[in-house]
């Protein structure tokens, strides 16, 4: 079965200088409908003017992974971590027992414009680590590219979840993936159209899908899209 999330669907939250879409219920936006998808807990897409951001707030037990689409995103937190984040980059906070931190547009002319993603830890309370990666076009490009796992397979970062997420983009031939008995799979395209087992989906629209034993991507060249291999 596979349930299609459309973009124009989600929650939506306009705070001029940011502006963030929830596929999943978050903040004042609540649907007791889409509270989240297995341990998928939040799948926001924001947009940020340049020079603004999220002063510091504080996180506890959440897996947190940030994907920038366009722009950059300044990232300070407790622990001494200062970045940058910026298209490509890959972004993973275990908040464990908590941290504080802030995420900031550091450009006075560009709007960055980003995911933020939330999965439930299987442990609580683990002392808090950040991580940050680039996955290059060549490693996403027709293929799957695993970018988080529990065990940090093949260079992804690792998460306290039993949970896989991969980035792909389609360069024109279809993309397969096989889903193990009494696991679930989330898609999110992130840019472009294509098809998952012949349903048609658009940028930013997500796909809860359960009770089939294959993922079958095709359609455009260029579009990119996050696969979510769940509990």
């Amino acid at each position: 079965m596979i349930q299609i999330r459309k973009q124009n669907e989600r929650g939506h939250a306009d705070h001029g200088w940011l502006k963030s879409d929830h596929t999943f219920s978050f903040a004042n936006y609540h649907d007791p409908a889409y509270m989240g998808f297995r341990s998928l807990r939040v799948m926001n897409e924001d947009r940020v003017d340049p020079g603004q951001g999220f002063g510091t707030h504080r996180h506890d037990n959440m897996e947190i992974i940030s994907y920038v689409l366009s722009g950059s995103l300044e990232h300070r937190d407790s622990m001494g971590n200062g970045e940058v984040l910026r298209p490509g980059e890959f972004q993973r906070i275990s908040a464990g027992s908590g941290i504080a931190h802030s995420e900031f547009n550091p450009s006075i002319t560009e709007p960055v414009h980003f995911y933020q993603i939330w999965l439930t830890p299987n442990i609580r309370g683990v002392e808090p680590t950040y991580e940050q990666k680039v996955f290059s076009d060549t490693e996403k490009l027709g293929k799957l590219c695993l970018v988080a796992s529990p065990d940090g397979a093949d260079g992804s970062l690792s998460i306290h979840q039993d949970a896989r997420i991969y980035l792909a983009v389609i360069n024109g031939r279809e993309i397969r993936h096989m889903i193990e008995a009494d696991r679930y799979s989330w898609l999110q395209v992130l840019s472009g159209e294509l098809s998952v087992n012949g349903e048609a989906m658009s940028a930013s629209d997500g796909a809860a899908i359960s009770d089939e034993t294959e993922v079958v991507i095709s359609c455009h060249t260029g579009s990119e899209f996050m696969l979510f291999d769940l509990p």
